[in-house]
């Protein structure tokens, strides 16, 4: 049995982020294809399946479509060749939006464009009204069919009701991107959903039980190290910390996470490295690829677990705000009040410990956000491209101001630390010039 040693102070199970990590069913719905995909192919089974139902109720409905085969005809056509053009132009509001935002905002705000439910439900469901009257209209006979005529009252009433589901979802659709362009509504939008995984990530200074006296573990007597390597190229999105500790605890071994959430994977570079004692049978292929699959790599970073990416991309807008071409610093000073929300927050709450123990015993070695990371940087560029601005380093001041009175004090020495530099830039603009 390894023991962690009583001087490096590591912090229980439950100190660990409370966020959840997602499932594979979960990240499958991620994609912006899938909602649209799936919403066409239920109404693909509808086509063929509510004719069915058609032929079993006969005429005893009322309220459905009343005409003949030739007008059941004319209505499919029509809801057919309106809703292809329609989401043709729905398809382009949404590439043009999305250029204007990567031009005028930044590429990284992107995701939460194309990751909107309003967008996906819309075209789904316009594309779904064509696949579903193209359905309908191969059921439609006249009387010189086999059987005698047969028109689908239920299924072409449907067909309407999605016509007019189409146009209060297109009424939302416009609604949306009207808004959504608004930088005060990427920006609101942005922070709120930072803040939210600062709750989830960095735990209340009374919920530790123990505070680590420092950060690194060295391994005790014989212990041995097996890597496991990244199988894929991107960004580490997720660690599923718990279930490291639960796996380190059945191998009576200690995980190293080698990489925070955040960073960069390369295909074949270690993600884990699991210490345990001299020919622990256990860590066969399975086990590696099942360790392996506790550590998410994924293409492009994703919230959940990783605080620093909201203020990675309002940073990315004032950036782009204070830049020759733009010289926009109001929209900066606007950036700059959400990240304070967020710090705000942030510097209230306690650092993850990087060590953490299952009864008793160091299981877990990993590298979490620290709350000085993200004060760095949140102000490290504003105040840097900021420099000539008379907006921008006096909010950069006050918002310190502000921190400082509300931090931890483990916190007020980052705090302190950039005040000086803001000082020092608001001083220089100050002097006279020559």
């Amino acid at each position: 049995m390894m023991h962690g040693g009583a001087d490096v102070g590591p912090a229980d199970v439950s100190a660990l982020p409370r966020t959840r990590s997602s499932s594979a069913w979960q990240r499958a719905w991620r994609p912006f294809w899938v909602l649209p995909m799936a919403i066409v192919v239920a109404s693909v089974l509808a086509g063929y399946l509510v004719p069915e139902l058609d032929r079993l109720v006969g005429d005893e409905l009322p309220y459905v479509f009343p005409g003949g085969p030739s007008g059941a005809r004319d209505m499919l056509g029509t809801i057919a060749g309106a809703m292809i053009s329609v989401t043709g132009l729905v398809f382009s509001i949404t590439m043009v939006v999305v250029q204007l935002a990567s031009s005028q905002y930044s590429p990284r705000v992107l995701g939460d464009f194309l990751s909107n439910r309003v967008t996906q439900a819309t075209l789904g469901i316009f594309a779904a009204s064509f696949t579903y009257a193209l359905t309908v209209l191969r059921s439609v006979r006249g009387e010189s069919g086999d059987g005698g005529a047969f028109v689908p009252q239920v299924s072409v009433t449907l067909g309407f009701v999605l016509v007019l589901a189409s146009v209060g979802m297109f009424l939302a659709f416009i609604h949306h991107i009207t808004r959504s362009i608004q930088v005060s509504s990427i920006v609101s939008h942005l922070g709120s959903a930072t803040v939210d995984v600062v709750d989830g990530y960095y735990p209340e200074p009374t919920g530790l039980r123990a505070l680590p006296a420092r950060d690194s573990w060295q391994p005790e007597g014989s212990l041995e190290a097996r890597t496991v390597e990244a199988r894929q190229h991107g960004a580490i999105v997720e660690v599923d910390h718990r279930e490291l500790v639960a796996r380190a605890v059945d191998l009576d071994a200690v995980i190293e996470v080698l990489l925070p959430v955040g960073d960069f994977a390369a295909e074949g570079r270690p993600v884990l490295r699991i210490w345990h004692e001299p020919g622990l049978g256990a860590l066969g292929e399975d086990a590696l690829d099942a360790l392996r699959g506790l550590v998410v790599v994924e293409q492009d970073r994703i919230p959940g677990q990783d605080p620093a990416l909201g203020v990675r991309k309002l940073i990315d807008i004032a950036d782009r705000a204070l830049s020759p071409g733009i010289n926009d610093p109001a929209t900066a000073v606007q950036v700059l009040d959400e990240v304070h929300r967020i710090l705000r927050r942030a510097v209230t709450r306690a650092d993850l410990p990087a060590l953490v123990r299952s009864g008793g015993v160091v299981r877990l070695v990993h590298r979490p956000q620290r709350v000085e990371q993200l004060i760095d940087l949140a102000l490290a560029e504003p105040l840097h491209y900021g420099r000539g601005s008379l907006q921008v380093p006096r909010r950069i001041e006050a918002m310190l101001d502000d921190l400082a009175q509300v931090a931890l004090a483990a916190h007020r020495p980052a705090i302190a630390r950039w005040r000086e530099r803001a000082q020092a830039v608001v001083a220089a603009q100050q002097q006279p010039q020559p």
